[in-house]
């Protein structure tokens, strides 16, 4: 049962660290922490960042792979008062990461040497920005103007950390989602909405206390860091962390070495293994790397059934797949382990609230399609200086409105039916049709251009634009996608654009993207180009 005497993100790491304190929190491949280790790590690495200045209501962001800087930094900067920014470690481009860090004044960046030249590209743009601070750099290294070591921050010692009065409202993080202008917007996540969650989560999916969980996914995700950080953390469970999805072969190593027993994914990532599962392999991984998984949870996208068929097939292992939304932290509906109907996504957690409602928010009888609506304690504070948007996004009785369209049954399963938003979904990261359209028609020769996003055979999405060109100019798919290249972070690009003569429009002369993905899908079922 969810701890009611945990309130904020600070509670949750004391109670973890008193009640367990030799249990091994965190593994890495190279660092293996207890609950009470990794509270004192926090505790220096807070005091450091206030000695840097950071103080109560300062953004500060991340930029880094899954690793214990990552964790140690977000629980800091809470107890500071401060707000950590997960960013998308992907996104390079300057201009994006400098309307991320001014949208939200960030102060610093904690991140990698990988990803310093977009940074400090962006920093150029980044008045606020004051310090970046380098884990995998080591005191004495000289990184260069504006950057430090991130192991100067421990120098400090705990025992130098103010006392900060952090109230369960106060914004724990910051999350930019792309709207659907394609402008990222910051999702404001309180402690509350934190907490609550990843505790419902864990007494949804009956996390036990010898469970171990596996973070595979990136922590700038909202549902990585909710189902494999906080909700473990929550439970006293040992989370294995692995700092990338790619290649498999460290993590399955570590899945092996440590028995994970808890593992969570996005749908290509359980296609890949489904597909991998065959021959002297299936024995491999199902009887040695997976030989303690009891439980699987699939988020970020919907789950294909042929996937979810062949991989619980090989595997004998049960998946559970759920709904949510960054703006509700993110875990809404899971379907529980012991009642799973496959083909929905569950049933509200505890504290959440679901309806389907028509277009004037009020709610639908059961088994109507109508647009899925929300409310809880995980519903987001608002979008970081966007009122306006802040407010459209919620009915007049205060239900967020997700974009989705879906039915619940008579027992309260939900079931996702379509998207009211074009938003495309690439291995569960967002990508939002208007910036990929903004790109191309930068190129000179680009009348139009319309992006959709077509479903694989492997459950997930790819990118594919229609161009019009310009009356008299010139250009193929190869100049395209090459233009697309230098402009879109790899995720984002398409995988194929077709040039049109024209594009199919409605009465109001906007652009039928539903006409196109009809066709699109006819002709893949076709077996045509």
């Amino acid at each position: 049962m969810p701890d009611h005497n945990i309130r904020t993100l600070n509670d949750l790491l004391d109670k973890a660290a008193l009640r367990r304190p030799r249990q091994t929190a965190l593994v890495t491949p190279q660092t293996r922490l207890s609950y009470h280790a990794l509270r004192d790590l926090v505790l220096r690495t807070a005091a450091g960042l206030h000695a840097a200045g950071v103080g109560r209501g300062d953004c500060v962001a991340i930029v880094h792979r899954n690793g214990i800087p990552f964790v140690a930094t977000y629980f800091a900067l809470a107890r500071l008062g401060a707000v950590a920014v997960p960013i998308n470690f992907m996104v390079q481009k300057p201009d994006e990461l400098a309307h991320m860090l001014n949208d939200c004044r960030a102060v610093a960046a904690v991140t990698q040497q990988e990803f310093l030249p977009g940074l400090r590209a962006a920093a150029l743009r980044a008045p606020h920005l004051r310090s970046l601070w380098v884990s995998d750099w080591e005191e004495g290294d000289v990184p260069g103007p504006g950057a430090r070591p991130f192991a100067e921050l421990l120098k400090a010692g705990a025992r130098r950390l103010p006392q900060a009065a952090v109230s369960e409202h106060d914004v724990a993080g910051i999350l930019y989602t792309s709207g659907t202008t394609g402008a990222p917007k910051g999702v404001m996540l309180t402690h509350r909405n934190l907490v609550t969650n990843c505790a419902a989560a864990a007494a949804h999916m009956r996390l036990r206390r010898r469970d171990v969980a596996l973070c595979i996914l990136p922590m700038f995700h909202a549902f990585a860091w909710t189902a494999n950080v906080l909700a473990p953390m929550h439970a006293g469970l040992k989370v294995v962390v692995a700092p990338s999805v790619t290649p498999a072969r460290p993590w399955l190593k570590l899945m092996a070495r440590h028995g994970v027993t808890f593992f969570t994914a996005i749908p290509p990532l359980f296609a890949v293994l489904a597909k991998e599962a065959v021959g002297v392999k299936r024995v491999l991984l199902r009887w040695w790397f997976f030989r303690r998984v009891r439980l699987a949870v699939s988020g970020a996208a919907p789950l294909n059934a042929e996937v979810r068929r062949r991989f619980e097939s090989a595997f004998n292992v049960p998946i559970c797949e759920g709904y949510g939304l960054t703006e509700t932290s993110p875990i809404a509906t899971i379907n529980p382990p012991d009642r799973r109907r496959p083909g929905t996504v569950g049933v509200p957690i505890s504290g959440v609230r679901v309806k389907v409602a028509d277009a004037q928010g009020r709610a639908l009888p059961q088994g109507a399609d109508g647009e899925i609506c929300i409310q809880g304690d995980c519903v987001m504070k608002g979008y970081h200086n966007h009122p306006e948007a802040a407010r459209a996004a919620f009915t007049a009785d205060g239900w967020l409105k997700t974009g989705d369209v879906g039915c619940l049954d008579t027992d309260g399963y939900l079931t996702i039916k379509d998207r009211l938003k074009d938003m495309i979904v690439v291995k569960g990261l967002k990508v939002f049709p208007a910036q990929v359209e903004a790109a191309l028609s930068e190129h000179p020769a680009v009348a139009e251009a319309a992006v959709i996003g077509v479903p694989d055979a492997a459950g997930d999405e790819i990118i594919k634009a229609f161009v019009v060109l310009r009356q008299g100019a010139a250009a193929d798919r190869a100049a395209l996608l090459r233009h697309c290249r230098h402009r879109l972070d790899g995720y984002k690009r398409p995988r194929d654009v077709e040039i049109v003569a024209e594009l199919p429009k409605n009465a109001l002369n906007k652009v039928s993207k539903g006409f196109l993905r009809q066709r699109e899908l006819a002709r893949r079922q076709g077996g045509s180009a």
